[in-house]
């Protein structure tokens, strides 16, 4: 048997979509089954003990017509392959076009109306109601296909030779980062949306008022290389004690330092999404999003967000008479107090 699972992007979605994976697996146990993904974040899945391979979807470069020759061969491979099942978690009009010139022998999506992608598929699922969460909604798509749902599984294997790397690279003899007997906390102050951003100036303040309070706790900044500047200001409140791996690390060495950490203080991106996977501890601070559609699965006791009005929007720009309140009003002192029932 052959399966074909469409969730090119983000890399909260893609965190969400493993279940689907790791539970078809168990259930077609010989099943070879491939995952077509955005090749900037191929690196998250590459080598999974589930796949038997994974399908680059080169979004930016097929935008050129140039490069459509290279978009028509990765049709053709994809219909030699005589995938039995396939499984589109986007239901977007893309990777709907994608997963029905696969020509599979069933096709299965999401019965979402955006951009019409529905209309490819033999069988749509839909979301049970507005608040159901991206993860159970995905796992919806399992029981017409005779799959059992459960708990069962490791949503997120540990890859040994990432974490062995992770440690030599920070944690060895040399490193100036020593973290033995004292407790880690990662932050996380990027996200793809500006108006989903704490505060930098808040992320240090914090930083500040914990390294007082806990003099033990040690401190290390995930993010891209765009942010960068955020780290800087942040691990200022505390250098002897912060760590900022803003652009330093590779997605799998992300996952490990998350797997180590004893705490995650982050914004609503997927980071979180990866805590939440590996059951770590987490505090998501929230402000335009709806934390029961896609904040942290299994954690949203931990969720912090303001009652406002307005709150959430699900929009990417704030209209608030006061910009980004929503955030900004969230003060420090609030998590600081979260923190201190977590790690004490």
């Amino acid at each position: 048997m052959k399966i074909l699972i469409l969730k090119p992007s983000s890399l909260g979605d893609v965190i969400h979509a493993l279940p689907v994976l790791r539970l078809l697996k168990q259930h077609f146990r010989t099943a070879e089954i491939f995952w077509w993904i955005d090749s900037s974040l191929a690196p998250l899945i590459e080598g999974d003990p589930d796949l038997a391979g994974v399908v680059r979807f080169e979004r930016k470069r097929w935008g050129k017509p140039q490069h459509w020759p290279e978009m028509f061969q990765s049709i053709r491979w994809l219909r030699a392959q005589h995938f039995d099942l396939v499984i589109d978690l986007q239901c977007l009009a893309r990777s709907g076009a994608f997963a029905w010139l696969a020509r599979g022998k069933f096709l299965v999506g999401l019965d979402e109306v955006r951009e019409g992608a529905r209309g490819f598929y033999d069988l749509a699922v839909p979301r049970k109601n507005y608040f159901t969460h991206a993860v159970d909604w995905y796992l919806a798509v399992l029981p017409p296909l005779g799959v059992p749902v459960h708990k069962n599984f490791a949503w997120l294997p540990e890859r040994k030779e990432i974490a062995a790397a992770v440690e030599r690279k920070w944690f060895g003899e040399n490193s100036k980062f020593k973290i033995q007997n004292s407790k880690l906390i990662l932050l996380q102050p990027g996200a793809r949306w500006e108006n989903k951003h704490w505060p930098a100036a808040h992320f240090a303040e914090l930083v500040s008022r914990l390294e007082k309070k806990f003099p033990a706790v040690h401190f290390a900044i995930l993010g891209s290389t765009d942010d960068a500047p955020l780290g800087e200001k942040i691990s200022a409140a505390a250098p002897e004690k912060v760590l900022n791996l803003c652009g330093a690390t590779s997605l799998p060495e992300m996952i490990e330092w998350v797997r180590r950490c004893d705490l995650l203080v982050t914004n609503d991106t997927g980071p979180m999404h990866v805590a939440a996977a590996l059951g770590k501890p987490l505090i998501a601070l929230f402000g335009p999003t709806e934390p029961r559609r896609t904040g942290p699965y299994g954690q949203l006791q931990n969720v912090l967000r303001l009652d406002l009005p307005c709150s959430p929007c699900m929009k990417p720009d704030c209209v608030f008479e006061k910009t980004d309140e929503c955030l900004r009003a969230l003060s420090p002192a609030v998590v600081l107090e979260r923190i201190g029932k977590i790690i004490s």
